[in-house]
This record gives C-alpha cells, sequence and structure tokens, in this order.
C-alpha cells in the first residue's frame, strides 16, 4: 500500500492484513457510524461515548465562532495587554503551547505562556515573567475541579488582586469551562471578565479545535480562518464515502492492528518547526489507547539511531514539512528496512489544522481495533486517589511519608524495590531481568523517565542524553514526561496497558515553597505547591507499584542538572 503525494505507506509484511482490515472497516460502516454517534462500535455501554463526540462538529462550530474570537482579542489588545498566561493541565494546556511554540507570535498580539507545572519554581517564575497589569489569566478546565488548575488560578488571583485591588482584578481572569461546572461558579463569584463555555461533549484531550486551542490561538494572532478551513477538508477526507481512502481510517487501523501484531511503539519523527505538535498527539494516542491491557505507546523527540538498531516493536511516522528535505534519506533507508513506515507531508504549519482531526479520527479507529472506550481514563484516578490520600494525611499530621532509599551515592538517593551497589547494579536490576531475557522483539519492554522537576532548558538536554544512553544500551522504546503534567496524558497507558513499561522517577529538592490558598481572596492556606507535587509523585508511585509495574524514583537533591550528568556518567 503506497498512497502517492501528501501520504504515504510501506508496511512490507503487513499489507495484506491491512487491508483486510479496510474491507472489515467498510463492512462494518465503521466511518459512517462514527459520525452518526453510534456509541456500539466501541462498548455496549453509552457512558462516555455518547457525550464525547462534540469534537466533530468542532471545525464548522467553530467556524461561526471565528468572529467572537478576533473581537475578543482585538478588545484585549486595545486595552494594551501585552501576555495571556495559560493556567491548564493536559488537553488544555498541551493544545496552547503548540499554538504558541509552532506559531509564535503575530506582530502587535498576546504572547502566551503556558503554566501546567506545580513546582513552586516553576510558578514563581512563571509570575515573575508577567506585568499583572499587563496579563491575561485564563483558567482552563473541562471539568472546573482540576485540582492543579484551580490551585493555579487562587494563587495567581491573589497576587493579581495585591497589586491591582479588587475593581480592577476581574477584567484580568477569563475561563473556558463546562456548563455548569464548579469553575463557572466560581468565575462568576470572582466577576470575572468572561466565562467561555465549551461544547460539553467534547473531552479534554480532543478539545484541541475550541475554545480551549482557539481562544488562546486568537490572542497569539493565528490565522482562525486559514485553520479551521483546512481542519473542514480533513473532513471531508474522513467522511463515510471516503472509506478506503480515508488517510485517517488507514492511520488508525495500521495502528490498531499492528499494535495486536507486537508493533505497539509509534516512533514519531519531525521536522523541527513543528515538533510540539508530539507533545499534543502523545497524549492524544497514550490516554485514548491505554487500557484494559492495551494499548499504543507514542514515543516523541527519541534520538534518530540508525534502523539496525530498532526491534520488531516499532512502527515509524515521518511527519514534516514539505520544504524540509533533511529527512529524505532517512525515510528512504526505513522504509526498505522491513519496518513500517508512514510518511505525511505538510504545506506549511497551517496544515496542522488537518493533522489534529486526522489524528483524532485515526485515535477512535484504533479503539475499534482494539475494542476499548477511546474516550475514558479509568486508571488516571488511581494517582489522583493516592494523591489526595496523601495530602489529607499531611494536612493532619504534617508531614509525608516518603521512606528511606535502597542505595545513595554522593546526593543522589535510590527509593524502590531494586537491589544493587552501584548505579550500573541498580539498572541492571531494573531493566535487564524485565526486557532482556524475553525471546521476542514483539511486546518488548519501555522505558518511562518521569521528571518531577522544575522544567528548563538544561534539564531537557540532560533528560535528553540519559533516554538516549538507555535507548542505545537496551535497544529498548524510551519516553519522557514532566510531572504532573503526564499525569493527565501518558499516565492512563503507563497504568493501563499491558504492564510492560519500566518506569524511572526523577525528583529534586524545592529550594522554595509557595502556599496555595485555601479560596481565592483569602490569606488562609492549608497546603503548599511543594507538598501538593510532592503528593503527587509519591502517589504516582504508589499507583504503579499497585498495578504491578516495576518503577525506582531517584532523588536528584538539591543540584538536579549536576547530579543527574553524574548518574549518566555513571551509568555510561
Amino acid at each position: 500500500m503506497n498512497q502517492e503525494g501528501k501520504f504515504q505507506v510501506y508496511l512490507s509484511n503487513y499489507e495484506e492484513i491491512i487491508n483486510q482490515s479496510l474491507q472489515e472497516l467498510k463492512s462494518e460502516n465503521v466511518l459512517s457510524r462514527i459520525w452518526s454517534i453510534d456509541y456500539t462500535l466501541w462498548k455496549s455501554d453509552p457512558r462516555e461515548i455518547s457525550n464525547r463526540l462534540g469534537w466533530l462538529k468542532s471545525p464548522e462550530l467553530m467556524q461561526s465562532k471565528i468572529s467572537e474570537l478576533s473581537d475578543f482579542s482585538q478588545d484585549i489588545i486595545k486595552e494594551k495587554f501585552t501576555t495571556a498566561v495559560l493556567l491548564g493541565m493536559g488537553g488544555s494546556s498541551l493544545a496552547p503551547e503548540v499554538f504558541r511554540k509552532t506559531f509564535g507570535i503575530k506582530r502587535g498580539y498576546l504572547d502566551l505562556i503556558v503554566l501546567d507545572s506545580t513546582d513552586p519554581g516553576a510558578v514563581n517564575d512563571v509570575y515573575d515573567r508577567c506585568d499583572p497589569s499587563k496579563t491575561l489569566f485564563i483558567v482552563s478546565t473541562k471539568s472546573g475541579g482540576t485540582v492543579e488548575t484551580l490551585s493555579f488560578m487562587k494563587y495567581f488571583y491573589n497576587r493579581v488582586l495585591q497589586q491591582l485591588g479588587e475593581n480592577r482584578i476581574g477584567k484580568h481572569f477569563v475561563a473556558i469551562t463546562d456548563p455548569g461546572s464548579g469553575l463557572e461558579k466560581i468565575a462568576k463569584h470572582l466577576h470575572f471578565r468572561r466565562v467561555f463555555l465549551n461544547d460539553p461533549d467534547i473531552g479534554g484531550r480532543y478539545s484541541v479545535l475550541s475554545y480551549f486551542g482557539l481562544l488562546p490561538a486568537a490572542l497569539l494572532g493565528v490565522d482562525l480562518e486559514v485553520l479551521l478551513t483546512r481542519a473542514a477538508q480533513e473532513v471531508e477526507y474522513d467522511s463515510p464515502e471516503q472509506e478506503l481512502q480515508s488517510p485517517a481510517a488507514i492511520l488508525g487501523l495500521i495502528m490498531g492492528i499492528l499494535a495486536k501484531q507486537g508493533r505497539d511503539k509509534l516512533t514519531f519523527i519531525m521536522s523541527e518547526k513543528i515538533q510540539y505538535f508530539g507533545s499534543w498527539v502523545e497524549q492524544l494516542i497514550a490516554e485514548s489507547t491505554g487500557k484494559e491491557g492495551r494499548g499504543i505507546l507514542p514515543v516523541v523527540g527519541e534520538e534518530i539511531l540508525d534502523v539496525r538498531d530498532y526491534t520488531a516493536d516499532r512502527i515509524f511516522v515521518f511527519i514534516h514539512l514539505k520544504a524540509d528535505k533533511s529527512f529524505e534519506d532517512t525515510i528512504k533507508k526505513f522504509s526498505l528496512s522491513g519496518h513500517p513506515v508512514m510518511v505525511i507531508v505538510l504545506d506549511d504549519i497551517y496544515e496542522l489544522g488537518k493533522e489534529f482531526f486526522k489524528w483524532e479520527i485515526a485515535t477512535v479507529i484504533a479503539g475499534w481495533s482494539l475494542k476499548i472506550n477511546p474516550f475514558d481514563q479509568p486508571n488516571v484516578e488511581s494517582a489522583k486517589i493516592l494523591a489526595r490520600d496523601m495530602v489529607k494525611s499531611y494536612k493532619e499530621s504534617g508531614m509525608l511519608k516518603e521512606g528511606d532509599p535502597v542505595y545513595t551515592t554522593n546526593q543522589i538517593q535510590f527509593f524502590g524495590d531494586v537491589a544493587g551497589k552501584s548505579v550500573k547494579e541498580i539498572f541492571s536490576h531494573l531493566i535487564d531481568s524485565k526486557s532482556i531475557d524475553e525471546t521476542s522483539d514483539s511486546n518488548r519492554s519501555y522505558i518511562a523517565i518521569q521528571a518531577y522537576i522544575k522544567p528548563d532548558l538544561a534539564l531537557n538536554e540532560s533528560l535528553h542524553h540519559l533516554r538516549t544512553l538507555l535507548q542505545k544500551k537496551y535497544r529498548l522504546a524510551t519516553t519522557v514526561g514532566y510531572g504532573p503534567r503526564f499525569l493527565h496524558s501518558t499516565g492512563q497507558l503507563h497504568k493501563g496497558d499491558a504492564g510492560h513499561g519500566i518506569f524511572i522517577q526523577l525528583s529534586a529538592d524545592m529550594p522554595a515553597d509557595l502556599d496555595i490558598p485555601d479560596e481565592a481572596g483569602s490569606d488562609t492556606s492549608s497546603i503548599s505547591f511543594g507538598i501538593l507535587k510532592t503528593a503527587q509523585y509519591l502517589g504516582d508511585f504508589e499507583a504503579l507499584k499497585e498495578g504491578n509495574r516495576q518503577v525506582i524514583r531517584i532523588h536528584l537533591g538539591k543540584s538536579a542538572v549536576d547530579n543527574l550528568n553524574r548518574l549518566i556518567h555513571e551509568l555510561k
């Protein structure tokens, strides 16, 4: 199967099974049933399906909202606002981040800062980067009760209130949420400038082409008319009449069918200009498919190795801009390698409008193939419950129990059910015993590095060095995520898939802390951001252990980057 032009597929030995699956897709009227909101495609129970397909109409619906978003943006600009701060998690924050880092800022429009870290240093840095008198704070959560988002809101509301006073603060806050949510009530009580009520039939990770993605995009100066026109073109490609030609349907079948064949590591290689699309598609696929002992692991940002260095658990997806010729030789080598390869060529960055919709359709079709519900997230709550229990215990006792390290070297402490008298021995116990003895390349383990540390460029570089070292040493797929943001995306897959993951949690000291107000406008506080983040990584650790996952926590002490580099050196 090799479609010419913008979408090419090289399936090697899998062409026959995919062609058979395409015929099954057609005979079962899958695309038609998706568009008619037929929940029986996935499950016999309509819960969290029938009310989760509103995104199918987003390109059309939001075209009617362009004037509203444009007028709002112009009002903000006329009032001399220069910055917008997006307070959110998961789907509410990843889509705006793609727009900011891909499209940049149009002259005369607002800069956009996205906050989705509960690290107190990260929270404080965001406040220091903006002038509250010229900043619009966007509080973004579908449920209206996301603990991280509401904590951000209360903290920034109080800080801005101190500077601007009660009469001016309301016009500096807007909310994006579902009708009837707790946030809607709070926003009205606090006299927010505006509440944008989203279609409640859209789940968070499918909300990029709704208010959640498009309001921040409008403030950046993204041309919504062009973006949504491109998305509408993809809608035409994925209509029931195009069943056998739809790129999204073909993508979804390849993802689902080959995952059942053991190729469950969907590896993305992208043009640098559009690389941040990877974080969005990662959370879409991981949270939608990782459940009931199944799952597709999206691998984003990994070092590109020689094709011979990969095992038979991979599918490769190249997404590149038409003008970017740097991947031509790599694509040719991979397409001749026997690994399944898909190539998507984009004319320009506005083609992402198509890609957002294409990958949403592909993901729900992969869900159909895997016989799972791609709209729920049954395992996300486990870590949240454990974190809440730890917060409750902290409020009662004034402390969090982190346990004792099993090994300490210099300032680095290791926690978990592993043994060894050196860093190399500990990693060999953690990884070799889990993966290297497997007799088949398929259904191999993967390594997930979870950094509960303040994000910065130096740390990004060190984390990449660590994942590349492990990738080469063990020939395993690797992922990197910052906590707690990944809890709202890949965290579902980590606890819901077949359990092959090997989890390396990284934590570090937090030199300063910030109190979280109990209520907006009140000075009373019973918890801090540092305690919340600690409870989150301890809760996630326990949730992984309860799910029989192999997990270790490495505490890097006062100097996270220096000690991480020491760790990498000892592993070489």
